[in-house]
Protein backbone atom coordinates (compact mmCIF):
# COMPACT_ATOMS: atom_id res chain seq x y z
CA UNK A 1 0.00 0.00 0.00
CA UNK A 2 2.89 2.46 0.90
CA UNK A 3 4.29 1.34 -3.00
CA UNK A 4 1.22 2.20 -4.28
CA UNK A 5 0.79 5.64 -2.38
CA UNK A 6 4.48 6.91 -3.57
CA UNK A 7 4.26 5.96 -6.63
CA UNK A 8 0.48 7.44 -6.87
CA UNK A 9 -1.27 4.57 -8.24
CA UNK A 10 -4.45 2.46 -7.57
CA UNK A 11 -4.60 -1.05 -6.60
CA UNK A 12 -5.81 -3.36 -9.71
CA UNK A 13 -9.49 -3.55 -9.27
CA UNK A 14 -9.59 -7.10 -10.57
CA UNK A 15 -8.27 -8.12 -7.41
CA UNK A 16 -11.20 -7.08 -4.88
CA UNK A 17 -13.80 -8.51 -7.63
CA UNK A 18 -16.44 -10.93 -5.61
CA UNK A 19 -15.03 -14.04 -7.64
CA UNK A 20 -11.02 -13.49 -6.68
CA UNK A 21 -12.31 -12.56 -2.66
CA UNK A 22 -14.51 -15.63 -3.12
CA UNK A 23 -11.74 -17.41 -4.07
CA UNK A 24 -9.53 -16.42 -1.54
CA UNK A 25 -11.45 -17.09 1.18
CA UNK A 26 -12.12 -20.85 -0.11
CA UNK A 27 -8.44 -21.39 -0.75
CA UNK A 28 -7.56 -19.87 2.67
CA UNK A 29 -10.26 -21.70 4.61
CA UNK A 30 -9.61 -24.91 2.73
CA UNK A 31 -5.76 -24.55 3.72
CA UNK A 32 -6.44 -24.03 7.51
CA UNK A 33 -9.01 -26.70 7.51
CA UNK A 34 -6.75 -29.54 5.99
CA UNK A 35 -3.60 -28.19 7.91
CA UNK A 36 -5.03 -27.96 11.27
CA UNK A 37 -6.12 -31.91 11.78
CA UNK A 38 -2.63 -32.81 11.03
CA UNK A 39 -1.21 -30.53 13.44
CA UNK A 40 -3.36 -31.30 15.94
CA UNK A 41 -2.11 -34.90 15.67
CA UNK A 42 1.42 -33.74 15.38
CA UNK A 43 1.28 -32.07 18.19
CA UNK A 44 -0.48 -34.76 20.19
CA UNK A 45 1.98 -37.20 18.98
CA UNK A 46 5.02 -35.08 20.58
CA UNK A 47 3.03 -34.73 23.66
CA UNK A 48 2.45 -38.36 24.05
CA UNK A 49 6.11 -38.46 23.49
CA UNK A 50 7.23 -35.84 26.06
CA UNK A 51 5.43 -37.56 28.60
CA UNK A 52 5.62 -41.22 28.01
CA UNK A 53 8.88 -41.64 25.68
CA UNK A 54 12.27 -41.26 28.07
CA UNK A 55 15.45 -40.22 26.22
CA UNK A 56 17.05 -43.79 27.21
CA UNK A 57 14.28 -45.55 25.04
CA UNK A 58 15.22 -43.26 22.40
CA UNK A 59 18.47 -43.91 22.41
CA UNK A 60 18.10 -47.72 22.59
CA UNK A 61 16.08 -47.70 19.77
CA UNK A 62 17.52 -45.30 17.61
CA UNK A 63 20.57 -47.09 15.14
CA UNK A 64 23.64 -45.84 16.15
CA UNK A 65 25.41 -46.92 12.63
CA UNK A 66 24.79 -43.26 10.59
CA UNK A 67 23.92 -45.43 7.50
CA UNK A 68 21.18 -47.64 9.58
CA UNK A 69 20.29 -44.43 11.11
CA UNK A 70 19.20 -42.60 8.07
CA UNK A 71 17.48 -45.69 6.39
CA UNK A 72 15.65 -46.08 9.95
CA UNK A 73 14.73 -42.16 9.68
CA UNK A 74 13.94 -42.19 5.87
CA UNK A 75 11.53 -45.65 6.60
CA UNK A 76 9.67 -44.18 9.80
CA UNK A 77 7.38 -43.03 7.97
CA UNK A 78 5.69 -46.03 7.41
CA UNK A 79 4.76 -46.48 11.19
CA UNK A 80 4.07 -42.86 11.72
CA UNK A 81 2.68 -41.40 8.34
CA UNK A 82 2.00 -38.23 9.54
CA UNK A 83 1.54 -35.12 7.06
CA UNK A 84 4.01 -32.19 6.32
CA UNK A 85 1.77 -29.90 8.90
CA UNK A 86 2.03 -32.37 12.05
CA UNK A 87 5.90 -33.45 11.32
CA UNK A 88 7.68 -30.46 13.03
CA UNK A 89 6.56 -30.37 16.23
CA UNK A 90 7.07 -34.27 16.56
CA UNK A 91 10.78 -34.12 14.82
CA UNK A 92 11.73 -31.23 17.20
CA UNK A 93 10.42 -33.36 20.56
CA UNK A 94 12.47 -36.50 18.74
CA UNK A 95 15.53 -34.46 18.79
CA UNK A 96 15.82 -32.62 22.04
CA UNK A 97 14.73 -36.16 23.30
CA UNK A 98 18.17 -37.87 21.77
CA UNK A 99 17.48 -39.19 18.75
CA UNK A 100 19.94 -37.57 16.38
CA UNK A 101 19.43 -34.51 14.00
CA UNK A 102 20.10 -36.04 11.01
CA UNK A 103 17.90 -38.95 11.11
CA UNK A 104 15.05 -36.53 12.38
CA UNK A 105 15.77 -34.62 9.53
CA UNK A 106 15.58 -37.19 7.38
CA UNK A 107 12.25 -37.89 9.03
CA UNK A 108 11.04 -34.52 8.62
CA UNK A 109 11.67 -34.80 4.48
CA UNK A 110 10.68 -38.13 3.77
CA UNK A 111 7.80 -38.99 6.48
CA UNK A 112 5.28 -36.72 4.61
CA UNK A 113 5.39 -38.49 1.15
CA UNK A 114 7.21 -42.51 1.93
CA UNK A 115 4.05 -43.61 3.92
CA UNK A 116 1.38 -45.73 2.71
CA UNK A 117 -1.56 -43.03 2.60
CA UNK A 118 0.78 -40.86 0.25
CA UNK A 119 1.41 -44.14 -2.07
CA UNK A 120 -2.61 -44.80 -1.84
CA UNK A 121 -3.14 -41.35 -2.94
CA UNK A 122 -1.11 -40.72 -5.35
CA UNK A 123 -1.57 -44.64 -7.12
CA UNK A 124 -5.26 -43.44 -7.44
CA UNK A 125 -4.92 -40.12 -8.75
CA UNK A 126 -2.22 -41.32 -11.68
CA UNK A 127 -4.31 -44.62 -12.17
CA UNK A 128 -2.69 -44.38 -15.74
CA UNK A 129 0.48 -43.81 -15.06
CA UNK A 130 1.82 -45.98 -12.06
CA UNK A 131 5.23 -45.64 -12.78
CA UNK A 132 4.49 -42.15 -11.09
CA UNK A 133 3.55 -43.18 -7.65
CA UNK A 134 6.79 -45.55 -7.62
CA UNK A 135 9.12 -43.11 -8.87
CA UNK A 136 7.66 -40.37 -5.68
CA UNK A 137 8.21 -42.63 -3.49
CA UNK A 138 11.88 -43.22 -4.90
CA UNK A 139 13.02 -40.31 -5.50
CA UNK A 140 11.61 -39.01 -2.07
CA UNK A 141 13.42 -41.83 -0.11
CA UNK A 142 16.88 -41.07 -2.27
CA UNK A 143 16.77 -37.30 -1.67
CA UNK A 144 16.12 -37.86 2.12
CA UNK A 145 18.72 -40.33 2.25
CA UNK A 146 21.39 -37.86 0.48
CA UNK A 147 20.60 -35.16 2.88
CA UNK A 148 20.71 -37.05 5.79
CA UNK A 149 24.52 -38.61 5.39
CA UNK A 150 25.82 -34.93 4.32
CA UNK A 151 23.95 -33.71 7.70
CA UNK A 152 25.93 -36.46 9.07
CA UNK A 153 29.00 -35.78 7.92
CA UNK A 154 29.03 -31.77 7.97
CA UNK A 155 26.52 -30.67 10.75
CA UNK A 156 28.46 -30.17 14.17
CA UNK A 157 25.68 -28.01 15.76
CA UNK A 158 22.40 -28.23 16.82
CA UNK A 159 20.21 -27.47 14.07
CA UNK A 160 17.29 -26.17 16.90
CA UNK A 161 17.07 -23.00 18.12
CA UNK A 162 17.44 -22.45 21.97
CA UNK A 163 19.86 -25.13 22.19
CA UNK A 164 22.70 -24.70 24.82
CA UNK A 165 26.29 -26.64 23.12
CA UNK A 166 26.07 -28.61 26.86
CA UNK A 167 23.12 -30.17 25.37
CA UNK A 168 24.40 -31.11 21.90
CA UNK A 169 27.06 -33.93 21.37
CA UNK A 170 28.57 -34.52 17.96
CA UNK A 171 25.83 -35.15 14.91
CA UNK A 172 23.00 -34.76 17.49
CA UNK A 173 22.80 -36.41 20.12
CA UNK A 174 20.76 -34.80 22.57
CA UNK A 175 21.21 -34.94 26.58
CA UNK A 176 17.80 -33.43 27.78
CA UNK A 177 16.23 -34.31 30.69
CA UNK A 178 12.70 -32.66 30.84
CA UNK A 179 10.58 -35.70 32.16
CA UNK A 180 8.05 -33.07 34.36
CA UNK A 181 6.06 -35.68 34.49
CA UNK A 182 8.14 -38.07 36.31
CA UNK A 183 6.71 -39.42 39.32
CA UNK A 184 3.04 -38.43 38.20
CA UNK A 185 -0.22 -40.38 38.54
CA UNK A 186 -2.24 -41.55 35.18
CA UNK A 187 -4.27 -38.04 35.94
CA UNK A 188 -1.01 -35.77 35.78
CA UNK A 189 0.20 -37.39 32.72
CA UNK A 190 -2.88 -36.55 31.21
CA UNK A 191 -2.01 -32.81 32.32
CA UNK A 192 0.96 -32.94 31.27
CA UNK A 193 -0.51 -34.18 27.71
CA UNK A 194 -2.78 -31.29 27.47
CA UNK A 195 -0.72 -28.55 28.53
CA UNK A 196 2.54 -29.68 25.86
CA UNK A 197 -0.11 -30.14 22.93
CA UNK A 198 -2.03 -26.61 23.50
CA UNK A 199 1.38 -25.13 23.89
CA UNK A 200 2.52 -26.52 20.55
CA UNK A 201 -0.34 -25.98 18.88
CA UNK A 202 -1.41 -22.30 19.82
CA UNK A 203 2.74 -22.07 18.83
CA UNK A 204 2.71 -23.42 15.33
CA UNK A 205 -0.61 -22.52 14.71
CA UNK A 206 -0.39 -19.09 14.32
CA UNK A 207 2.40 -19.43 11.66
CA UNK A 208 0.52 -22.09 9.85
CA UNK A 209 -2.31 -19.52 9.53
CA UNK A 210 0.34 -17.04 8.32
CA UNK A 211 1.29 -19.13 5.66
CA UNK A 212 -2.16 -20.00 4.53
CA UNK A 213 -3.26 -16.14 4.29
CA UNK A 214 0.37 -16.08 2.23
CA UNK A 215 -0.30 -18.83 0.20
CA UNK A 216 -4.21 -18.09 -0.42
CA UNK A 217 -3.29 -14.33 -1.37
CA UNK A 218 -0.20 -15.71 -3.86
CA UNK A 219 -3.10 -18.59 -5.69
CA UNK A 220 -5.53 -15.64 -6.06
CA UNK A 221 -3.40 -13.50 -7.72
CA UNK A 222 -1.36 -15.73 -10.04
CA UNK A 223 -3.59 -16.96 -12.94
CA UNK A 224 -3.42 -20.51 -13.56
CA UNK A 225 -3.69 -19.72 -17.93
CA UNK A 226 0.28 -18.25 -17.24
CA UNK A 227 1.43 -22.00 -16.22
CA UNK A 228 1.24 -23.05 -20.31
CA UNK A 229 4.18 -20.53 -20.50
CA UNK A 230 6.49 -21.97 -18.67
CA UNK A 231 5.64 -25.71 -19.84
CA UNK A 232 7.85 -25.49 -22.90
CA UNK A 233 10.55 -24.63 -21.77
CA UNK A 234 12.87 -27.85 -19.95
CA UNK A 235 14.63 -26.63 -17.03
CA UNK A 236 11.81 -23.54 -16.40
CA UNK A 237 9.25 -26.05 -16.54
CA UNK A 238 10.80 -27.91 -13.43
CA UNK A 239 11.76 -24.80 -11.48
CA UNK A 240 8.35 -23.33 -11.90
CA UNK A 241 5.87 -26.29 -10.43
CA UNK A 242 8.66 -26.56 -7.45
CA UNK A 243 8.04 -22.92 -7.05
CA UNK A 244 4.37 -23.53 -7.56
CA UNK A 245 4.51 -26.65 -5.34
CA UNK A 246 6.09 -24.99 -2.82
CA UNK A 247 3.37 -21.83 -2.69
CA UNK A 248 0.50 -23.91 -2.70
CA UNK A 249 1.14 -25.58 0.19
CA UNK A 250 -0.71 -28.26 -0.07
CA UNK A 251 -0.63 -31.47 2.06
CA UNK A 252 0.39 -34.66 0.66
CA UNK A 253 -2.26 -36.63 1.49
CA UNK A 254 -4.26 -34.51 -1.75
CA UNK A 255 -1.82 -32.84 -4.00
CA UNK A 256 -1.18 -35.91 -6.30
CA UNK A 257 -5.26 -35.15 -7.38
CA UNK A 258 -3.87 -31.29 -8.11
CA UNK A 259 -0.71 -32.55 -9.89
CA UNK A 260 -2.92 -35.28 -11.96
CA UNK A 261 -4.66 -32.50 -13.44
CA UNK A 262 -1.51 -30.41 -14.81
CA UNK A 263 -0.83 -33.98 -16.91
CA UNK A 264 -1.85 -32.81 -19.98
CA UNK A 265 0.34 -29.61 -19.84
CA UNK A 266 3.47 -30.81 -18.13
CA UNK A 267 5.86 -33.61 -18.73
CA UNK A 268 6.57 -36.63 -15.80
CA UNK A 269 9.80 -35.13 -14.56
CA UNK A 270 8.29 -31.55 -13.98
CA UNK A 271 5.29 -33.24 -12.42
CA UNK A 272 7.40 -35.49 -10.33
CA UNK A 273 9.52 -32.70 -8.92
CA UNK A 274 6.40 -30.88 -7.84
CA UNK A 275 4.92 -34.12 -5.75
CA UNK A 276 8.47 -34.23 -4.44
CA UNK A 277 9.64 -30.95 -3.09
CA UNK A 278 6.41 -29.36 -2.24
CA UNK A 279 5.78 -31.92 0.69
CA UNK A 280 9.25 -32.00 1.66
CA UNK A 281 9.25 -28.03 1.66
CA UNK A 282 6.86 -25.26 1.00
CA UNK A 283 5.61 -22.28 2.01
CA UNK A 284 3.55 -22.77 5.51
CA UNK A 285 6.14 -25.31 6.68
CA UNK A 286 9.31 -23.11 6.11
CA UNK A 287 7.64 -20.80 8.47
CA UNK A 288 7.07 -23.40 10.62
CA UNK A 289 10.76 -24.66 10.37
CA UNK A 290 11.86 -20.88 11.01
CA UNK A 291 9.99 -20.88 14.60
CA UNK A 292 11.76 -24.46 15.05
CA UNK A 293 15.53 -24.10 13.60
CA UNK A 294 18.10 -21.92 12.82
CA UNK A 295 17.89 -19.61 10.03
CA UNK A 296 21.31 -20.90 8.23
CA UNK A 297 20.30 -24.88 8.70
CA UNK A 298 16.79 -24.37 7.07
CA UNK A 299 18.00 -22.25 4.31
CA UNK A 300 20.71 -24.75 3.31
CA UNK A 301 18.07 -27.81 4.00
CA UNK A 302 16.09 -25.98 1.37
CA UNK A 303 18.31 -25.52 -1.16
CA UNK A 304 19.88 -29.45 -0.64
CA UNK A 305 16.25 -30.42 -1.41
CA UNK A 306 15.52 -28.51 -4.14
CA UNK A 307 19.20 -29.21 -5.84
CA UNK A 308 18.48 -32.72 -5.47
CA UNK A 309 14.87 -33.37 -6.59
CA UNK A 310 15.48 -31.03 -9.71
CA UNK A 311 18.45 -33.73 -10.86
CA UNK A 312 16.66 -36.54 -9.22
CA UNK A 313 13.25 -35.29 -11.13
CA UNK A 314 15.52 -35.15 -14.43
CA UNK A 315 17.30 -38.30 -14.53
CA UNK A 316 13.62 -39.93 -13.52
CA UNK A 317 12.00 -38.66 -16.72
CA UNK A 318 15.08 -39.50 -18.84
CA UNK A 319 14.94 -43.47 -17.43
CA UNK A 320 11.26 -43.66 -17.45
Amino acid sequence: MLALILTNRELPAHLFSSANLQSFKILFISIILEAFPFILLGVVFSALLQVFVTDAMIKKFTPKNPIAGVLFGALLGLLFPLCECGMIPVVRRLIRKGMPAYIGIVYLLAGPIVNPIVYASTFTAFRTTPTMAYSRMGLAFAVSVIVGLLLYKFMRRSPLKSVTPASFAPHGHSHSHDHDSAGKGFRGRIASILSHASDEFFEMGKYLIFGALLTAVLQTVIDRSTLTAFADQPLFSYLFMMGFAFILSICSTSDAFIASSFSGMFDFGPLLAFLVFGPMIDLKNTLMLLTTFRVKFVLILIALTAGLTLVGAWIMEVLL
